[in-house]
């Protein structure tokens, strides 16, 4: 397996939509690649960071009116 394909997989993996099978791979590509390994091992770390974070997201609505002031603004 290529490394980008792993790359793939371990982001599948974490958001639980690998099968068995690729998670069988996944594991047998990270015993032998560092590489993969350290990205596993980072994107593990990031999300428990987003999860704890408590992120809140700005409504639509209010995206739009401020997209709007920001071009009224910019036009004069």
């Amino acid at each position: 397996m290529k490394c980008e394909e792993a790359g793939h997989l371990c982001d599948r993996s974490q958001y639980k939509e690998a099968s068995f099978w690729e998670k069988l791979k996944l594991n047998i590509h990270l015993l032998y690649c560092s590489a993969c390994r350290a990205y596993t091992k980072n994107n593990i770390k990031l999300s428990n960071v987003f999860k704890k974070s408590n992120l809140k997201t700005m409504p639509l609505n209010d995206k739009k009116d401020l997209k709007e002031i920001i071009h009224q603004e910019m036009s004069k």
